[in-house]
């Protein structure tokens, strides 16, 4: 069983952007996609960060096919390469931190291999991209960092070990990042979604089901959204408006925190 969509909702606050330049990794599809999108639909020329070249490619014309005020610059890129990435985030004004992948294994079964490559797009990447972005904002005294983090950023599940590592991981560099940018006017916080409706959780179904001993089709209402009081995944664009708040003026008080998207999930 899907659970519905979102229900259409009022047009969001205006957001200017115009001028700032924003880069969104894992732009090529889902969450990512909805970000750049989002953060060009405000003004924002958006270096849209990826390894998946066709998916870029997809977005860029997208973005121009709707004339938004702002533009998509497709960067293919493996964040694996850390130096590389590094130089990447130069001169950048907003920076989301988005990309990630997900293995579902119990800890003794986990491939080391795998491990490794989930905390270096999902940790030592951001790292480096903060690192690189904040000359550039510490210069002009305004920035804005927002790490897609997870509900799993806060709680713990079964079989996520590298998952759910890197994501409390983030969560700290993105506080620390919080309490050394704030008196150069550079704000960080976190965006933490429950099931979202991306690739991502779709690949997950086969893996959930064997973990669990259940058939596919009885995973997202008994696993995935067991513990979540609205019974339905988030859409991707709802989290890109969560993080386009979060580049705007009215949050510039608002930092080292989470913002929870999570359907009631962290409230019991």
């Amino acid at each position: 069983m899907t659970p519905p969509s979102a229900p259409p909702g009022l047009p969001a606050p205006t957001l200017d952007l115009g001028g700032r330049t924003a880069l969104v990794t894992g732009a090529a599809g889902g969450i990512g996609r909805a970000c750049a999108l989002r953060l060009a639909a405000a003004g924002a020329k958006v270096r849209a960060v990826d390894r998946d070249a066709t998916g870029l490619e997809t977005l860029a014309e997208r973005s121009a096919s709707a004339g938004l005020p702002g533009s998509v610059e497709p960067h293919v890129l493996d964040l694996t390469d850390l130096d590389a990435t590094e130089l990447t985030a130069a001169g950048t004004d907003i920076l989301v931190n988005n990309a990630g992948l997900q293995l579902v294994r119990p800890i003794e079964e986990f491939p080391p291999d795998v491990f490794h490559t989930v905390l270096t797009v999902m940790l030592e990447a951001p790292f480096r991209l903060i690192r690189g972005a904040l000359p550039h904002m510490y210069g002009q005294g305004w920035g804005r960092i927002v790490n897609v983090s997870s509900v799993h950023g806060l709680r713990a599940s079964a079989y996520k070990s590298a998952y759910v590592a890197a994501k409390h991981g983030l969560e700290g560099l993105s506080k620390t990042a919080a309490l050394e940018g704030a008196s150069h006017g550079v704000t960080s916080n976190c965006v933490n979604p429950g099931y979202v409706r991306t690739p991502l959780v779709e690949k997950q179904l086969t893996d959930q089901a064997r973990a669990h001993g259940i058939p596919e089709e009885r995973v997202l209402t008994e696993v995935l959204l067991q513990d979540s009081a609205v019974k339905r995944l988030v859409e991707p664009e709802e989290v890109a408006e969560a993080v386009a708040y979060l580049c705007g003026p009215q949050a510039s008080f608002v930092t080292g925190t989470s913002l929870v998207l999570d359907g009631g999930w962290t409230a019991h």
